[in-house]
């Protein structure tokens, strides 16, 4: 059986760390970029380094909302006709459970309802050794781009 991916058009890793992810602005002051596109998923990865750490040495809660919330981001927009709308983040949580000192953390994203005016997104945090240390939940508006923008 094939499956099609949720993503509409096509969309590369290329494409995304050089269109999305773009110099000036928070993903990539934080080192965040894309690493993996799957059917049904994306997945990005940020260095734990002096950026992304908290006075203690571990990784900063707010770190890893910023990547989960990109990934979740770039993620849902590929998932609307990108020409007629675009998506804006309303709401994130997110449980941190295992802290992280060193190395990278993954993010992946997965939809868990794509809506017509809104989705909903599970997006789990990994270490280098596959531990989940966060999981979060983020929910994106679509809305329709008029002629203004």
């Amino acid at each position: 059986m094939t499956h099609s991916s949720v993503f509409i058009g096509p969309v590369s890793l290329e494409e995304i760390n050089t269109t999305q992810i773009i110099d000036g602005q928070m993903a990539r002051h934080l080192g965040i970029e894309m690493t993996e596109i799957g059917l049904d998923s994306m997945t990005a990865r940020m260095p734990v380094d002096h950026r992304t750490i908290q006075r203690i040495g571990i990784l900063h809660g707010g770190a890893s909302l910023a990547l989960a919330e990109t990934v979740g981001s770039i993620a849902a927009s590929y998932c609307v006709d990108r020409h007629l709308y675009y998506i804006v983040g309303q709401e994130i949580n997110a449980n941190h459970l295992r802290p992280v000192r060193s190395g990278f953390v993954y993010a992946t994203a997965t939809p868990l309802h794509l809506g017509k005016s809104s989705q909903v997104w599970d997006i789990r945090v990994k270490n280098e050794e596959g531990k989940l240390t966060c999981v979060s939940r983020f929910t994106v508006a679509v809305l329709k781009k008029t002629l203004h923008l």
